[in-house]
């Protein structure tokens, strides 16, 4: 397989055993992205998993997560795939996140044959894509990566070998990897102790641009033509204009359709977003969300919020 290269963006993964991470500190040394451990087996959530999400994401980190994978049926495989579908909901689902989610397969405590590590994986990774709507990534060893055939090929590879020297072999299924977990012994600030270390074979704007899909835009605030003034909601107690009541009403309409969708739970990125939205005008709130509300209305709230909207 390829080199690392010097344009290369850095990353790292993390799990409970990084203890408490301070996620500014990690941002500011460089790393780009990070992978975090969210579930194990079909009834194992990480204990740090919600919280290491809240601090990447709140760093401007580009984040994902994993599954450390167990099962030796597919029927032990699919429940896996749900667990981990299921624990991903608590951060707003696998579309919240900007990398997509992992299969973590990387040993045989089953004594399967290749021809059954092939047929639970598929139906894992399959499940998973059905549940989530986005299409995992594999991680595995170096010497592990062999049991794959071809048809797994089409799934991105993230490979563990340990070298500063040796470049990951060639596989059947991958002859490239996309990540490359290249030592388990690093040093970064915000860490205390080791923490794995990891390359994307491109730019950090590359990276972005190859799992867009997986957390894709949400709709940009609607705007009257030809605006004479800023077309924000009005501050609370003071009259609208004409024309701010009409920006108001099409924004409220925007608001109840994206609301009107599946309804969830706030998720953790949302929350400081629906907080200033709802604080903003007492008397005339443009939503309520008593019975939850949509994940592409959360999204729509977080870009007016990240827009300085709900600025007072």
């Amino acid at each position: 397989m390829q080199t690392r290269s010097s344009g290369n963006t850095q990353g790292i993964d993390v799990s409970r055993y990084q203890g408490n991470i301070d996620w500014a500190k990690v941002k500011a040394s460089g790393m780009t992205f990070v992978f975090i451990k969210a579930t194990e087996g079909q009834t194992y959530t990480d204990p740090n998993f919600q919280k290491n999400v809240s601090g990447a994401l709140a760093a401007g980190m580009l984040v994902g997560t994993y599954h450390f994978f167990r099962a030796t049926s597919t029927d032990g495989a699919k429940a896996e795939a749900a667990h981990y579908a299921n624990t991903l909901k608590k951060v707003g689902g696998a579309k919240a996140l900007q990398l997509p989610p992992v299969m973590d397969y990387e040993n045989n405590p089953g004594n399967l044959s290749k021809a059954q590590i092939n047929t639970v994986a598929k139906a894992f990774l399959t499940e998973l894509e059905r549940l989530t709507g986005v299409k995992p990534i594999i991680y595995t060893g170096n010497s592990f990566a062999g049991n794959f055939d071809t048809s797994l090929g089409t799934y991105d590879l993230w490979i563990a070998r340990y070298s500063s020297t040796r470049v990951p072999d060639d596989q059947p299924a991958w002859k490239r990897w996309t990540f490359w977990q290249y030592t388990d012994s690093g040093k970064v600030n915000g860490i205390g102790g080791n923490v794995d270390m990891n390359e994307f074979e491109g730019s950090a704007a590359e990276l972005r641009a190859r799992y867009a899909a997986a957390a894709p835009k949400p709709p940009e605030p609607s705007e009257p033509t030809k605006p004479t003034k800023p077309t924000e909601p009005s501050k609370g107690g003071e009259p609208m204009t004409a024309e701010e009541k009409a920006a108001f009403d099409a924004l409220k309409a925007q608001v109840d359709k994206l609301q009107a969708r599946q309804q969830m739970e706030v998720p953790v990125w949302a929350k400081a977003a629906v907080d200033a939205a709802l604080a903003y005008d007492t008397k005339n709130p443009l939503f309520s969300i008593d019975n939850g509300a949509s994940y592409d209305f959360y999204r729509f709230l977080t870009v007016m919020y990240r827009r300085g909207l709900f600025k007072k």
